[in-house]
């Protein structure tokens, strides 16, 4: 029996914005053009080579010498020249839940998908993994390596995972998990670590997805980002969406209210991390672009590496490796070593127990390794796993467990057990924290309702999902969830309506009177084919009333705002929302 814990490990990868400051002055550079003859000329006649030719938006990548700038900017056929702005993956730790985003729900059994693609741009996909569909794949290599259907990182696979991981029994579940999804992967990231690629690499990704669609409804999923905006890049995913295309992106990790790209496009979807609460991550970008919010707080999903793991008595628990311990296996017999805060010479020799708590990671893999022990196993001491690190390095190996699994394997001390912590490729998963994490549940949702009627129109299902999200935080949309949490049976739900017809678009305006020295708000609204409309103040239902198009509230104090919505009476199916301060 296999059995996974629902938190841990640090992604090898965890970047941050504080990372790519300063970090893009390299020499490469986008240049648009009024007519594409002559371009590659024109770059080498300023002294410098194109790197690729992005067609669709008559523009070249290339490296060009900083003194050749100002003579292209004035050639009359340069219609600008900006920095090729990198992007990078965004991912930090670890859990998830396809319960929270609906996914789970029966009417989603025999989705039939032949008619969406969701596209992957990141470092490519595991395809030998056990859980990772092998049938409706394609795939594209941009990073070089000529192997898309390989992942160097894991970066990609964990995200291919949380989109359409399959019910096939072993690992975990995606939120389309039938196999009949059409997947294509853009592979654009490689290394162990997946650092960084350009711009103008993802735009040629954006275009190669397009190309692959061919016809089909096309979802974009892109867990990386950058703190720079492109005019090339933000025209290409406007282009996109106008084409029809969906695209979906990580807000960012940086904890902070700066703007990530392409995420702040107002052509994506940019998305919020949350944790398991559905309160939002602390390393969650929060802006006004935040659009939607998913799980991205411990997320357990596929990876190309063999799992870190103890096994004892027939079972074996999925955990962590603690960062900075021995990558090593052992087989010895089993010791409850309770806190493990002093050192036990009767641990020599064995796997020791260790829960959680009192001392530090570090000072337990010491004390057991001071005790003899040959591996240390550290539980929660409350329920879920968790992250670890060591701040430094150890001889023997370290994993971290769930609460549930170490107190499961608490039941086998006294037998020969297992403590797994090597490296090499396997089917293995892993749990990590990160927008990026957050990014393919929202993809995957939106591949997942769009299935369901591909006469659906990209703009009414984004309409949708922003509509039927459950609202989190400050009511109405905030700059830390967005318009809330995404849910695929509520957007279906909402999509359908009552006989599968086209949801109503209601648009709302609203205008400032003030008579007798008494403030008043005037909205007007059309798109409603309802009898009557709910009129919202401050998410509160203030009246319902006939459907004619007019409604004035008042009287409304100076200095306090007031944020309207009108809906269909007793539905979901609302207005934008506006807000009026005297």
């Amino acid at each position: 029996m296999t059995r996974f814990a629902r938190l841990g490990l640090i992604a090898p990868f965890a970047l941050l914005f504080s990372s790519m400051a300063g970090a893009e002055g390299d020499g490469r550079y986008m240049v648009k053009f009024r007519d594409m003859d002559g371009a590659a000329r024109a770059v080498w006649a300023a002294g410098g080579h194109v790197i690729q030719e992005l067609g669709p938006q008559r523009a070249v990548a290339a490296y060009l010498p900083e003194q050749s700038l100002e003579g292209l900017r004035r050639n009359p056929n340069v219609e600008y020249v900006e920095v090729d702005p990198r992007r990078y993956l965004m991912s930090q730790t670890a859990p998830y839940g396809i319960a929270m985003v609906q996914a789970n729900d029966s009417i989603f059994t025999s989705a039939d998908q032949a008619s969406v693609m969701v596209c992957i741009i990141d470092s490519g996909y595991q395809l030998a993994h056990e859980d990772l569909q092998d049938a409706n794949v394609t795939g594209t290599d941009d990073a070089g390596t000529g192997n898309w259907n390989e992942d160097s990182c894991g970066h990609g696979s964990h995200v291919a995972g949380t989109v359409a991981a399959l019910d096939n029994g072993v690992g975990v579940v995606g939120v389309n998990r039938n196999g009949k999804l059409n997947l294509h992967i853009e592979k654009t990231f490689d290394g162990a670590d997946c650092r960084w690629t350009y711009s103008s690499n993802l735009i040629t990704a954006l275009n190669r997805c397009q190309a692959a669609a061919a016809g089909k409804k096309l979802v974009v999923s892109m867990s990386l980002g950058g703190n720079l905006s492109s005019s090339t890049e933000n025209t290409a995913f406007q282009n996109a969406y106008n084409a029809g295309v969906l695209s979906v992106a990580a807000a960012g990790n940086d904890g902070s209210t700066r703007m990530s790209y392409p995420a702040s496009y107002n052509s994506v979807i940019s998305v919020a991390a949350v944790d398991a609460a559905k309160v939002v991550a602390s390393f969650s970008q929060k802006n006004s672009q935040v659009e939607l919010a998913a799980p991205g707080v411990g997320v357990l999903s596929t990876t190309p590496f063999k799992p870190s793991s103890l096994g004892a008595g027939g079972n074996t628990w999925i955990g962590a490796s603690l960062d900075g311990s021995a990558r090593t296996d052992v087989t010895d017999a089993l010791v409850n070593g309770g806190l493990c805060d002093a050192t036990n010479a009767a641990w020599s020799g064995s796997v020791v127990l260790c829960q959680r708590g009192t001392n530090s990671f570090a000072d337990k893999v010491t004390k057991v390794q001071l005790g003899g022990g040959t591996g240390a196993a550290i539980y929660n001491n409350v329920p879920g796993g968790f992250a670890g690190t060591l701040n430094g390095t150890s001889t023997i190996p370290g994993i971290t467990l769930s609460q549930e699994d170490g107190v499961a394997a608490l039941a086998y001390a006294g037998q020969a057990s297992t403590l797994a912590n090597s490296t090499g490729t396997g089917s293995g998963y892993e749990f990590y924290d990160g927008t990026s994490m957050a990014t393919p549940h929202v993809s995957g949702v939106a591949a997942l309702v769009w299935s369901f009627n591909p006469a659906w129109t990209n703009a009414q299902l984004r309409d949708a999902l922003q509509k039927s999200a459950e609202d989190l935080g400050a009511a109405g949309r905030d700059t830390s969830y967005g318009f809330g949490l995404v849910r695929a049976k509520a957007a279906l739900d909402y999509l359908q309506g009552s006989g599968g017809g086209t949801p109503d678009a209601i648009t709302l305006a609203a205008a400032k009177r003030t008579t007798n020295r008494k403030n008043y708000a005037d909205l007007s609204w059309s798109g409603s084919s309802a009898s009557n409309v709910d009129v919202y103040r401050n998410n509160v239902l203030r009246v319902t009333t006939a459907n004619d198009g007019k409604h004035t509230d008042g009287t409304l104090k100076a200095g306090t705002d007031y944020r309207y919505k009108v809906c269909n009476a007793g539905t979901t199916t609302c207005s934008n929302e506006v807000t009026v301060r005297f």
